[in-house]
């Protein structure tokens, strides 16, 4: 089983990038501006020598979130880096959530380090600040596809807690796909540009969905996910070609498993040779008569 291509497409990339920048403007929009909330004092505020209706004291307005210029200025900084600056991101990103360990920008930071620290291949790392990015934001659809697609592809069978990160996974991708068709556009982000990012996360979640239930061996299931993705890209990815053939292979739908070894093989990479030999031999399976070993 290959591991995942060091990219995961850019519009891919472009949703993560999308979603990071837009986190400040809506964080902003959510504070009231000094004025408004002079006006809001202004209206709550019963006349002097008077009590609130129902004769009790009013409480105090409940003061607004104080920004801090340096945290507002080290967050530009992180997100001005160049999108595959993925060591600068990492050494920013990192000191800005250690110096501002409760900023309103953390969740968007984080998602950030997720995908930087997958390009770097640092796998471990990459698990714990996603986790940290969903559990300020569980719905953030770039981390549960990027965290949900990575898992199936890195997954150990000799780790004790194999299941539970394969579970994990199929528990991310779902919610993700849940989520993907109702998505918010960043005002960054182009109508065209956000309709590619999303089509991209779509299929990058039934590829890793597949390859999860792969996992678990849910042969039919795998294979459901793997059609959703291969019929709809002219270029299908060749692992998913693969392991739907060895899917195949296992349900005995020896024709199909052959088919789709057969489209694996037209690619170059590491994976044709063995395509190919996966192909004749399931071609000779299926020439077997039926009941025959």
């Amino acid at each position: 089983m290959k591991k995942p291509m060091m990219g995961m497409g850019t519009a891919f990339c472009a949703l993560i990038i999308g979603l990071a920048t837009a986190a400040p403007a809506k964080a902003q929009a959510n504070q009231p501006s000094p004025q408004n909330q002079q006006n809001q004092q202004t209206q709550q505020s019963p006349p002097s020598g008077q009590q609130a209706p129902g004769g009790q004291a009013q409480n105090p307005p409940a003061e607004a979130p104080k920004t801090n210029p340096q945290e507002e200025a080290d967050y530009k900084a992180f997100t001005a880096l160049k999108p595959d600056d993925f060591d600068g991101q990492i050494k920013q990103g990192e000191a800005f959530v250690e110096k501002y360990p409760t900023s309103r920008y953390n969740e968007s930071v984080y998602a950030r380090l997720t995908q930087a620290y997958y390009q770097k291949q640092d796998i471990p790392k990459m698990n714990a600040v996603g986790d940290k990015a969903l559990a300020l934001n569980p719905d953030d659809v770039s981390v549960l596809v990027q965290v949900g697609f990575v898992a199936p592809h890195f997954s150990d069978p000799n780790d004790m807690d194999a299941e539970r990160k394969i579970q994990k996974a199929e528990q991310e991708l779902k919610h993700a796909l849940e989520l993907i068709p109702t998505m918010p556009k960043p005002p960054n982000l182009a109508d065209a540009d956000f309709d590619k990012a999303k089509a991209s996360a779509t299929e990058q979640a039934h590829s890793g969905l597949g390859l999860v239930y792969f996992r678990e061996g849910k042969y039919q299931e795998s294979v459901d996910e793997f059609k959703i993705v291969t019929s709809a890209s002219p270029s299908p990815d060749p692992t998913d070609l693969y392991v739907m053939g060895v899917d195949l292979q296992q349900l005995k739908k020896f024709n199909e498993a052959a088919d789709a070894y057969t489209k694996c093989a037209t690619s170059t990479g590491p994976l044709q040779a063995r395509c190919k030999q996966r192909a004749d031999q399931a071609k000779q399976q299926a020439a077997q008569p039926a009941g025959k070993p």
